[in-house]
């Protein structure tokens, strides 16, 4: 399964964004949005709801515990 990382990245590439674009969708500094996807610092309990709410998945899915995207 995947790791968070590389959730949250093809997540925002499907949609065709920018790591700016995400950033600024969640009040973030872009170099924090980055160290997301580089696995390098996660998002608290809050962020995690809110980038699964934006991406319409469970949190589950997001962050790697299952393939299965819809929310239950």
């Amino acid at each position: 399964m995947a790791k968070f990382c590389e959730r949250i990245k093809a997540l925002r590439i499907e949609r065709g964004l920018k790591q700016r674009e995400m950033a600024k969708q969640f009040g973030l500094a872009l170099s924090s949005y980055q160290a997301y996807e580089y696995a390098t610092r996660y998002p608290e309990f809050p962020g995690l709801i809110a980038i699964a709410d934006f991406f319409d998945v469970s949190l589950d899915y997001l962050v790697g515990r299952s393939d299965v995207r819809e929310r239950q």
